[in-house]
């Protein structure tokens, strides 16, 4: 859809250059929803509050680069008010819905020496589940906080963290590369957010598995459609 497509900003890498830099990275970061997990996070909370349709739209809207990612976030949190036992039931009764080999490729990558983050405009507490399941440490979450009142009701969420407003991945991976002098960081995601993470990421892997969208797809110099192609693309010998 021509109509999604955003104006071109800085040239990604080749997709010759973005192998070549998947298999020499020091550190790759994860988008969560749509991408590590089947499902969006947010949406699945919605479903659970009863919210489904009107939450689903303005996340694809915003997925899409279509609205501010803060705006976009401050509005479906407005119309859910999750309170703490909200979100506590959600997690006990929503375990996370790995998607296919990505527990495999963490461990590849980490068995490579490669530090692994997620980095998420979803909610710390959500992932953190994730987290566990791929053994990730917590402290590689880079996502938003909820807040809440003394007695437990929805009290907004913190805008101060970098992943709360759009350009924010962006702003992780330049924190991350100052931090750890990293010289080789790969975005792996579906999502607009994602790709803007590129520059400056040093390589941009659109990811297809779960859902494509069009403008990340017109976009990408390199799109996969599941995890098993960036195990074998490190399997190849460099």
């Amino acid at each position: 859809m021509n109509g999604e497509v955003k104006s071109a900003g800085p040239k990604l890498p080749s997709e010759a250059e973005c192998r070549d830099i998947w298999r020499s990275a020091d550190a790759v970061c994860f988008d969560v929803d749509s991408t590590v997990i089947v499902d969006e996070g947010l949406d699945q909370l919605a479903a659970f509050c009863g919210r489904a349709s009107e939450v689903k739209k303005l996340t694809e809207e915003a997925m899409q680069g279509g609205m501010d990612f803060r705006e976009a976030l401050r509005t479906r949190l407005g119309l859910l008010h999750p309170s703490l036992e909200t979100i506590r039931a959600f997690t006990r009764a929503n375990p996370p819905k790995l998607t296919k080999d990505v527990d495999k490729l963490v461990e590849v990558l980490q068995g490579r020496g490669v530090d692994v983050y997620l980095v998420s405009g979803g909610f710390c507490s959500l992932i953190a589940p994730v987290a566990k399941l791929l053994n990730i440490p917590l402290e590689n979450i880079f996502a938003n906080r909820l807040k809440f009142f003394f007695d437990g009701e929805y009290g907004g969420f913190d805008e101060g963290q970098l992943t709360s407003r759009s350009g924010g991945k962006a702003e992780v991976v330049s924190y991350l590369k100052r931090r750890e002098g990293y010289t080789r960081v790969v975005m792996v995601g579906d999502g607009i957010t994602d790709l803007e993470a590129c520059p400056p990421a040093d390589a941009f892997i659109g990811f297809g598995g779960n859902v494509v969208r069009p403008a990340v797809r017109s976009q990408s110099t390199w799109f996969v459609h599941d995890f098993a192609t960036l195990i074998t693309e490190l399997e190849k010998e460099d």
